[in-house]
């Protein structure tokens, strides 16, 4: 099922808050974004490779859907793609209601397995001071919050990803589970 479309794609070499837009990058299964510094099997997560480094990494590609911006836009915060940290930024894909699970087809080739809600951390006040408070909202499913700063995947199918790429979605079978924080 066609979804939306990607606008951005970025990537980083070194830790960084930010990740600088590129005309495209190449996604490898089971690693993540070529050339980016959160690539790997294992997590490459800066915090959580100091007490998890032998973990599966669930966090190869960050996506987040551009409207946030927007939102975020309204509430006096000027955001564009990559600053947040994220590799593929979207319109038009309900990212967070995604189910754990759900595969996105980006481009004509790419393959990536969303596997669940990235949680803000507290580098996002530093970059923009009261935007962590923005990142939640309460799940309308529940009485609990949520994060709103994108989700996460593993690369299931190499291929290279450009701007104005589709985006194709392909939910997995019943029961879903809810996304939850990886």
């Amino acid at each position: 099922m066609s979804a939306g479309r990607v606008t951005a794609v970025s990537r980083n070499a070194t830790y960084a808050f930010s990740k600088p837009n590129h005309p495209s990058v190449r996604l490898l299964a089971g690693l993540g974004v070529e050339g980016d510094v959160h690539a790997g099997e294992t997590i490459r997560h800066q915090f959580r490779m100091t007490y998890e480094p032998d973990l599966p990494n669930l966090r190869q590609v960050h996506l987040m859907h551009e409207e946030l911006f927007e939102e975020l836009a309204l509430k006096g915060y000027e955001v564009s793609a990559g600053q947040l940290g994220e590799n593929i930024t979207t319109r038009g894909v309900d990212l967070l209601a995604l189910p754990t699970g759900a595969l996105l087809r980006l481009g004509a080739d790419a393959v990536v397995e969303v596997t669940g809600l990235r949680n803000p951390c507290s580098k996002i006040n530093d970059f923009r001071t009261g935007l962590l408070g923005e990142m939640f909202a309460l799940d309308p499913r529940s009485t609990e919050f949520t994060f709103k700063s994108g989700v996460m995947a593993v690369v299931r199918q190499s291929g290279t990803v450009h701007p104005n790429d589709p985006v194709e979605i392909e939910l997995p079978a019943h029961p879903h589970r809810a996304l939850e924080r990886v």
